[in-house]
């Protein structure tokens, strides 16, 4: 038997479903970008919301790419699981703020039409750093990516978000509709300032009086997303089945921990988030820097040398005492980069992120977390190192983490089998490598030189001696020893 609304009675009393009449609910929201993440995350937060009586909020998701998800969630009228994993058990939930899926390649379209839609009045995204076709260093839109090349040829079939979002806003300029909230939820530095930027840019491609429009008239809060949410398995649905005592095609799989920070701007209203724990405040950048510097910065260091050391998965790694106090480093060394608002315990904010980490019953791969390191590192990692630099601090900590980013994207681990390396510049960092070698003093200055990651900040004598130092230890003694020694030095 599938899940389906149709059968929502027959599961265990003890699963939690949908506590509102969903054929009351008309969407509000389209999602760029509908993976597990927004599925475990902000889609939550709206299956609260409309629990407390916010009909017009119902989420439309849009896969850019794969009809996987659609494929998957269509047939049983949207309706997903959620699974909350921790060491003492897993509590379901059944999710039902999604309404409807589209593939955007399929009909970009209609994807179109429907943001246009008076009643959407919020285009979110989740789309990875990836996905904003941008340079990373810098934040500007990239106008020779190809998918940018492409939608300003095909302006009302676009591939891209930024395509995507400027063709909607075009048409309900047009058509003199108000313009949507553009409300992202990735990990990049000052995210809603950095796609206005790239949207503006973008728009300004195509008409200069349209790019001020959407400046003037159109929001884009920064946010802060917070929640681990591996990769779902076939030993995943068949847990999920067990429990349910039915089919879910596509479940979620996340951490008890949540947390969602935004910056109070809407354009055109929202849900009464703050009633489903959402944290609304005026400035998100500490918050932002703080899971960026500690939370994804650590999760980074472990990911690339916790491959490289054999290990599966992040709570594996953290069962090497050396690779937990590894991660305990990078947060320590982070945390006197950042200015928190009063009374924020950075220490309990540590703490808990080890603990996350280590948690038994979260099967997050190491290889997924090291997906896309070359748009992930500049905020991440860099901003870190440069800070810490700026201050005369050590960066040795900071500059293995980048060592072990270098050594991953070799595509080559340390018993020679081949890495199946995910990353926008694979091949240009595969090419980069084979014509180095495996010599650090070779290797590290080619990757420092790639301007699109490092920046200026490539050049700099202090940095460069770190990474050498210890991407040539990587390659002489393997990541395990060479981890352990960095925490016993």
């Amino acid at each position: 038997m599938r899940l389906g609304h149709a059968n929502l009675d027959q599961m265990p009393s003890s699963i939690r479903r949908p506590a509102y009449d969903r054929s009351r609910v008309t969407p509000g929201i389209v999602h760029l970008g509908l993976g597990a993440f927004h599925r475990a995350h902000q889609a939550v937060v709206i299956d609260d919301c409309l629990a407390a009586d916010s009909n017009a909020w119902g989420i439309v998701g849009a896969s850019l790419r794969s009809p996987d998800t659609r494929d998957a969630l269509a047939p049983q009228d949207h309706l997903y699981t959620l699974a909350v994993r921790a060491a003492e058990g897993t509590e379901h939930r059944i999710v039902g703020a999604l309404l409807d899926s589209v593939v955007a390649r399929e009909k970009p379209a209609a994807l179109v039409e429907r943001m246009a839609d008076p009643a959407i009045r919020i285009v979110s995204t989740t789309v990875t750093e990836k996905g904003y076709c941008h340079t990373p260093q810098s934040g500007d839109l990239d106008d020779r990516h190809p998918d940018v090349v492409h939608d300003l040829n095909n302006i009302e079939a676009p591939r891209s978000a930024p395509g995507f979002i400027v063709a909607a806003l075009a048409r309900r300029r047009a058509l003199s509709i108000a313009p949507f909230t553009v409300l992202c939820c990735d990990n990049l530095a000052a995210n809603g300032h950095t796609v206005q930027r790239i949207v503006t840019q973008f728009a300004a491609l195509r008409s200069k009086e349209l790019s001020k429009w959407i400046a003037d008239s159109t929001t884009f809060p920064c946010t802060m997303v917070d929640r681990i949410v591996p990769e779902t398995t076939n030993a995943d649905r068949d847990a999920v089945a067990v429990a349910l005592g039915m089919r879910d095609a596509w479940p979620v799989m996340t951490e008890p921990f949540t947390q969602w920070v935004v910056e109070d701007h809407f354009a055109a209203g929202r849900p009464d988030l703050a009633a489903a724990g959402v944290e609304l405040v005026s400035d998100v950048k500490p918050f932002e820097l703080m899971k960026l510097r500690l939370l994804n910065a650590s999760h980074s260091a472990l990911a690339y040398l916790g491959y490289l050391a054999g290990y599966e998965t992040i709570a594996d790694t953290m069962q090497n005492s050396h690779f937990a106090r590894l991660a305990a480093q990078v947060m320590e060394q982070a945390a006197v980069t950042l200015t928190m608002p009063a009374g924020t315990d950075l220490a309990a904010y540590r703490a808990s992120l080890l603990k996350r980490f280590a948690n038994p019953a979260l099967r997050h791969r190491t290889w997924q977390i090291a997906m896309d390191g070359s748009q992930k590192l500049p905020q991440r990692l860099l901003g870190a190192i440069q800070d810490r630099l700026a201050r005369n601090l050590p960066i040795a900590t900071h500059a293995l983490a980048v060592a072990g980013w270098m050594r991953y994207v070799t595509a080559s681990d340390e018993q020679g089998r081949a890495i199946d390396v995910r990353d926008p510049l694979a091949a240009e960092l595969a090419a980069l490598a084979r014509e180095a070698g495996p010599m650090a003093e070779r290797l590290a200055p080619a990757f420092l030189g790639v301007e699109k990651i490092f920046g200026p900040l490539g050049a700099e004598p202090r940095l460069r001696e770190a990474v050498i130092a210890a991407l040539r230890r990587l390659y002489a003694e393997g990541a395990r020893r060479t981890v352990e020694t960095q925490v016993s030095a």
